[in-house]
């Protein structure tokens, strides 16, 4: 008998209701659920149109999108760990603050790029008019010059746009490499392109590939740049097929066809560095020694260093300012109510990104069970997702929900409470968080993980309970790294371009927004002061990022 009361109090223990882990469960199928909804969309459409996709536009939007995916991922490799090598391996004039300084771009949103391109290049642009000025040219048959509006544009912005994503990893990957393996190849005769290729370039290349992947899912998200260059991809396909041609069934295929080329990227990525292990023959390895270059190869070095950052960062920020300078923008009502619009969706958001993300993985951590630990790297798929794709799969499922509240309490109490969802931002609010989760659950637990688990523990010994322990303990050790979670969470939110245009309320704007709705009507005057808002905003994030990369 009392080993029957024994195996059936071991079983409730094993099942009783933990909140924790009901906590983390709940949480991961918020994240995932748009996910399954554009699966769901895409297998079971109203009106199938995917031969007639197949049979016209879909290999235009998918060429394209692979085309622009593998040159940017290409040229962010050559652009990031090019620049990473020169300021980690050498020493040369302005390395001390071009090495932060390359981060820049990463404040400065792809599409701001794109629009401060065309201005600088098109015909009526001032390199164009000085150029027919100079040689006495009347009509634009009298000299030919390249077309801008172009998929190779396109391809350039996208790459100094992103490059920060390689730069960083490949930066941090050489750093922590053995000085001991270059001298011994040095002494060998080997030459520094030799260095690169043999000994740098293979033990950095699991870094450098999960920044290409990072860099190559931007560019699948992309619809800012690619909408304005007029280049059809796979994520202007889906505002085409659902805005232009009101079919909710051919936009979730292609959104499903996109997830899985974002599946099979993270995939490739995890694969290539799958067997990637190096590891150090001695405890206190010598780092790496900068050798000082002198005479035109110094200077050729931080000319190297300065093109990635003025072309990504320099010239659209001096664009903008130049038009800004004569804008009215400034004190407009527009500006000011996108600009509060900006902050408190993005505030909020930011807010309960990071809460959720903490609860997901105290939750996982304090709980032990299966379940939630499995769920727990599923929840990052929204940061991989496009915010196109997560557009679709928020939208319609919250629009459900509001029509079946709506018609209960009218038929209830004869009021009309309207959409209370997709009718205000609180849709735009879970589609921020569902976005750049991954962000959040990744800074937590890595946050979490520093604690020592003896001060958890002793403080449960104590007599707090599991929440005391979170908010008493957890809490202040981790407070920078949470703060500083939220400033990047909030950043990304100001930038995010397709979910906002999808999801927004009618008449309500975002600076991203504003920025993209002045920009599409040729009028970068009015988009400059909203694009350099949300440029400076990006400024703070990549200082605290430079900071916490020294």
């Amino acid at each position: 008998m009392s080993d029957q009361s024994t195996q059936i109090l071991s079983s409730a223990r094993r099942f009783r209701v933990d909140p924790w882990s009901i906590t983390a469960i709940l949480i991961a199928a918020l994240m995932v659920m748009p996910i399954i909804a554009v699966i769901w969309f895409a297998f079971h459409p109203t009106d199938n149109i995917w031969p007639h996709l197949l049979a016209t536009t879909l290999p235009r939007y998918l060429t394209n999108t692979l085309v622009l995916a593998l040159s940017v991922g290409v040229m962010c490799a050559m652009i990031g760990a090019g620049a990473a090598w020169l300021v980690v391996m050498y020493e040369f004039p302005g390395r001390k603050w071009l090495q932060w300084a390359l981060l820049m771009p990463l404040a400065v949103p792809a599409y701001v790029g794109a629009y401060a391109l065309v201005d600088l290049l098109e015909y009526a642009g001032p390199v164009q008019t000085a150029l027919r000025e100079v040689f006495g040219w009347t009509r634009p048959t009298d000299y030919w010059f390249p077309a801008i509006r172009t998929r190779w544009a396109a391809i350039v912005v996208l790459s100094f746009s992103f490059y920060p994503y390689v730069y960083i990893l490949a930066r941090a990957a050489f750093r922590e490499q053995s000085g001991a393996g270059y001298e011994v190849a040095r002494a060998l005769g080997v030459g520094p392109i030799g260095r690169f290729v043999r000994v740098g370039l293979p033990l950095a290349r699991p870094a450098i590939a999960a920044g290409c992947a990072v860099a190559m899912m931007e560019t699948v998200n992309d619809f800012g740049t690619v909408d304005y260059f007029a280049v059809q991809t796979l994520t202007t396909g889906i505002f085409t097929t659902w805005l232009q041609g009101a079919n909710l069934g051919g936009a979730a295929q292609i959104a499903a066809l996109v997830l899985g080329i974002v599946v099979f990227l993270v995939t490739l990525e995890k694969v290539s560095r799958r067997k990637s292990r190096f590891f150090s023959s001695a405890r206190g390895q010598r780092p790496v020694s900068a050798v000082k270059l002198r005479g035109p190869v110094a200077w050729l070095a931080m000319i190297a260093c300065l093109i990635p950052l003025s072309v990504g960062f320099i010239l659209p920020v001096t664009v903008l300012t130049s038009h800004s300078l004569v804008a009215r923008e400034w004190m407009a009502p527009g500006l000011m109510k996108a600009l509060f619009h900006t902050i408190t969706v993005g505030g909020i958001a930011s807010v309960l990104t990071v809460a959720g993300g903490v609860l997901m993985v105290y939750g996982v951590r304090l709980s032990g069970k299966q379940l939630p630990r499995l769920l727990m790297p599923v929840t990052a798929i929204g940061y991989a997702a496009p915010g196109a794709v997560l557009g679709i799969g928020i939208l319609v499922p919250l629009a459900a929900v509001d029509n079946t509240v709506a018609d209960t309490v009218l038929n209830i109490t004869g009021y009309d409470p309207g959409l209370l969802l997709t009718g205000t931002a609180a849709a735009l609010c879970i589609a921020y968080v569902v976005r750049f989760f991954g962000i959040a659950q990744g800074a937590a637990d890595a946050a979490l993980g520093r604690v020592a688990p003896s001060l958890p523990m002793a403080a449960r010994s104590l007599g707090q309970t599991a929440g005391g322990v979170l908010g008493r303990v957890y809490m202040p050790l981790v407070r920078a790294s949470i703060g500083s979670t939220l400033l990047l969470v909030f950043v990304d939110c100001v930038k995010e371009l397709p979910a906002t245009l999808l999801l927004r309320p009618f008449n309500y704007n975002t600076l991203a927004t504003r920025v993209h709705e002045k920009a599409s009507l040729e009028d970068l005057t009015q988009a400059a002061p909203a694009a350099l808002v949300i440029t400076a905003v990006g400024l703070i994030a990549v200082a605290f990022l430079a900071r916490a990369n020294r």
